[in-house]
């Protein structure tokens, strides 16, 4: 390297370091907390939930649906791969770091030129031809030097946006999780509402034979006999829409699983109760839901790369430094030509700043500025309502599965009640001591009371799942294991050079604050 060119370098990268880069340093917004949970008091553990919650069922069917879902839901390797993508894009940032357009020119041409084409240099009179050769071999670069620290801000930026895919990527995992515990739920539900019509179906049957039975023999009117019908076909025609809320269920899980609609009677078992909820549950405290769950995470992210673009803005404003320069060999000759001639080498060489100032912008630049400045307050007004919304989910859930625990009990009792009031009935309208008004009043009673009893045994294991979803619970259920399966990351290593990004496991712990912009290593 020649003395000029290492001097200037040398000037340049002291500027660097010591100029701080333009715009504002970010810092996590604000976010107003409660001490505890308005429904806790007492009712709920407020240690460290659990990760992989959807194991407190202690279901095995459902625990080996929720990892196959895990491992093949198309949604969360979408999430996934974004991941991907935005640590190539922190490469590209960090790329520009460095010298942004270097290139290697040669060229080598050979002109053969008549003596009697006008343009020949040689007199008219002259009998030969004119032979020139040129080749050239050179090295050259160009580098805005980062003295307002713009691509600095956009390294930092690049980073919080990948910080905020990883987040994205936790989010879908906790979502995946909650959705394919619903839907088992679901599935269940259905499963034993079905049973408790077919039940009843028998139930209301026997309820017509005997009215069938008394009308034959005189003992009542036909009345009886249409008033059984009646329910009974009542009855039976709720459950077609019990079996197609039933398929449907299976169809969507079939989807979360990564695939197409199927039975999936093998992966469910022969299990068919309600998953029931454990005695206790774990909520910890609000101000644990910042940092646990990922939207909020990613809100925050989103945030921090925004404060950075508002830097990337304000370096337009000032005046841009480059260094250019190259090196390079440079050959000619004139008159016969031969092929040894191409060897024949000068040097040449040239290194230099240049500055750019767009002074006339008409207030284009500062209004960019605003712009970003304005998208800034947005993002921390966006985490502030996340915030909020993440408690009222919270909250939302705790008192839906506090509650429908006090109400399935109730409803447990009345069914019971319900059950003796039917077999009572039934014993005093065969014995003629009664009507069949009251067997029949009976009967819808225990139908409604066993169903609604069903729906709320559902309902609590349902906000038992929202309320791990609104915790956060599970984003970390997948720590340390790949991104994307091994044929993915074969597929794509086959097509293009990804050096280590690939080999990336999930993350195993929250993100922590994003990078600085400071300069670091490029990747290859």
């Amino acid at each position: 390297m020649s003395r000029p060119l290492a001097q200037c370098l040398a000037v340049c990268l002291a500027f660097l370091t010591g100029c701080a880069a333009v715009g504002p340093d970010f810092e996590p917004p604000a976010a107003r907390t409660e001490g505890e949970w308005l429904e806790a008091g007492g009712k709920v553990a407020g240690g460290e939930i659990e990760s992989r919650w959807w194991t407190l069922f202690d279901d095995p069917a459902l625990t080996s649906l929720v990892a196959e879902a895990q491992e093949q839901n198309l949604d969360l390797r979408l999430a996934a791969l974004r991941v991907l993508e935005a640590r190539a894009q922190l490469a590209v940032a960090v790329g520009n770091l460095y010298p942004q357009s270097q290139a290697i020119d040669g060229s080598l041409t050979y002109t053969h030129q008549s003596a009697r084409d006008p343009s020949s240099p040689q007199p008219t009179q002259a009998k030969g031809s004119l032979d020139i050769g040129q080749d050239s071999l050179g090295l050259g670069a160009s580098w805005e030097l980062d003295f307002w620290g713009r691509y600095r801000r956009t390294v930092e930026s690049a980073d919080a946006a990948y910080k905020a895919s990883q987040a994205d990527y936790e989010n879908a995992l906790v979502s995946l999780s909650a959705d394919v515990a619903q839907t088992y739920v679901v599935i269940r539900t259905f499963e034993e509402r079905l049973r408790i019509a077919r039940a009843n179906v028998d139930i209301q049957k026997e309820g017509l034979a005997i009215a069938r039975a008394r009308f034959t023999f005189g003992a009542t009117s036909e009345r009886d006999v249409a008033q059984a019908e009646s329910l009974l076909a009542s009855t039976e025609a709720t459950i077609p829409a019990l079996e197609t809320g039933l398929a449907q269920a299976e169809h969507a899980l079939c989807v979360l699983l990564g695939l197409p609609p199927q039975d999936v009677a093998a992966r469910l078992g022969s299990r068919k109760d309600i998953p029931a909820a454990p005695a206790g549950v774990a909520v910890g405290i609000p101000a644990d839901l910042l940092r646990r769950r990922p939207d909020i995470r990613k809100a925050e992210y989103d945030a921090a790369a925004q404060c950075a673009r508002i830097g990337v803005a304000k370096a337009a404003l000032y005046p841009a430094f480059n260094l250019s320069g190259n090196i390079g060999f440079a050959a000619s000759t004139v008159g016969t030509f031969e092929l040894s001639d191409i060897f024949a080498f000068g040097y040449t060489s040239s290194v230099g700043p240049s500055v750019t100032w767009p002074i006339f912008n008409y207030g284009r630049l500062t209004n960019a500025v605003r712009v970003e400045d304005a998208r800034y307050q947005e993002a921390i007004a966006a985490y502030q309502s996340a915030v909020l919304a993440a408690l009222q989910e919270v909250e939302d859930n705790l008192v839906a599965f506090l509650r429908t625990r006090i109400q399935a009990e109730a409803l447990a009792r009345s069914a019971t009640a319900a059950k003796r009031s039917v077999d009572l009935a039934l014993l005093q309208y065969r014995e003629g001591a009664t009507d069949y008004t009251t067997v029949l009043t009976a009967q819808q009673e225990l139908l409604t009371q066993q169903d609604n009893l069903a729906a709320a045994t559902g309902s609590i294991a349902q906000n038992m799942v929202g309320l791990y979803r609104a915790l956060g619970g599970g984003w970390d259920s997948r720590q340390g294991e790949p991104l994307v399966p091994d044929q993915i990351r074969e597929d794509m290593a086959g097509r293009t050079d990804w050096g280590g990004l690939l080999d990336q496991p999930a993350p195993a712990a929250p993100g922590g604050e994003p990078g600085d912009g400071s300069w670091r290593a490029p990747e290859w």
